[in-house]
């Protein structure tokens, strides 16, 4: 058997490569019956990812106290998979203030395979095991290793690499007894079933992996008290719709008026948290920073603290 026919044997067991007859005449329908096609298939999304919240909880709660003692939280995955690991990482400094260096999206390829697609990066185990050297991996690590399939050698080999250091692992999947969920520590498979287009994992795939990640990065941060209930109090507000939106937290986690708002926010430098622990505990700004270093950043510590 050529190594071709091995893979598409392989791939005729997947669940997101499968053929659905029923859809074979999709392009002779009418756009907007096509319309009500696809976002009924996207509707089946959440429910599929619900019998998965058990084992993103155990991820997540694994995660947090790693990042807690300095550890970062690296995503590594091909092509859809990768670049949904990038933009969820890039977006964690701008929501929750965290250092760009903490929280990492690899992409096989490299930052080009962004915007263009570079092959047979996917298919290298060697090249995530060197990504993850260059960022000098360490046990306090958490890698993420995101795959449609579950059998991309680059997921899979960012996940053993992680693994032979000591790095907790999480592998996401959207097929059921993948191989990627098997290398981790913390296996995730969001079966979403088969494609509206045959093997396009960017539709009800990348869709369920978003999700999840989602509920990875922002649990995460919430455990680690980068929210004060459903506030975003670690916002780095760099423009200004960010600035807007900063005041807008503090006067709803305080109700104070805005002069006291913006009196606060001067004292404290526009850090959001501080702010807000100057007004509520009535102390002022270092002493805010100081209460909140010694909580951990966690605002109702320090608030009980101040209190």
């Amino acid at each position: 058997m050529t190594a071709y026919a091995a893979l598409r044997a392989q791939l005729d067991t997947l669940t997101t490569e499968a053929f659905r007859p029923e859809l074979a005449d999709i392009d002779r329908l009418p756009t907007l019956e096509i319309a009500r096609i696809m976002n009924a298939e996207d509707a089946t999304v959440p429910a599929a990812g619900a019998g998965e919240l058990p084992r993103i909880a155990a991820a997540v709660d694994a995660i947090a106290a790693r990042r807690a003692r300095g550890g970062r939280l690296v995503y590594a995955g091909a092509g859809t998979a990768g670049r949904l690991g990038v933009l969820d990482a890039s977006e964690c400094p701008p929501t929750f203030n965290t250092d760009p260096q903490q929280v990492v999206g690899l992409i096989a390829g490299g930052p080009g395979a962004m915007v263009k697609a570079v092959e047979g990066a996917e298919d290298s185990a060697e090249l995530a095991a060197a990504d993850l050297t260059a960022l000098g991996l360490t046990a306090d690590d958490s890698v993420i290793g995101i795959s449609a399939s579950g059998r991309t050698p680059y997921a899979i080999g960012a996940v053993d690499f992680a693994r032979s250091r000591g790095a907790l692992t999480v592998g996401l999947s959207c097929n059921a007894g993948s191989a990627l969920a098997a290398a981790a520590e913390h296996g995730i498979e969001v079966v979403v079933g088969p494609e509206l287009l045959t093997g396009s994992t960017r539709l009800k795939a990348g869709t369920a992996q978003k999700l999840v990640l989602n509920l990875i990065s922002t649990v995460t941060m919430i455990r680690l008290g980068k929210t004060y209930g459903n506030l975003m109090v670690d916002v780095r507000a760099s423009n200004e719709k960010l600035r807007a939106r900063s005041r807008r937290i503090v006067a709803l986690a305080t109700g104070a008026p805005d002069a006291e708002i913006e009196a606060a926010l001067t004292a404290t430098g526009g850090e959001v948290k501080d702010a807000i622990l100057v007004i509520l505990g009535g102390v002022d700004g270092p002493t805010a920073a100081a209460l909140l270093a010694t909580a951990g950043g966690h605002l109702r510590a320090a608030l009980a603290e101040a209190r």
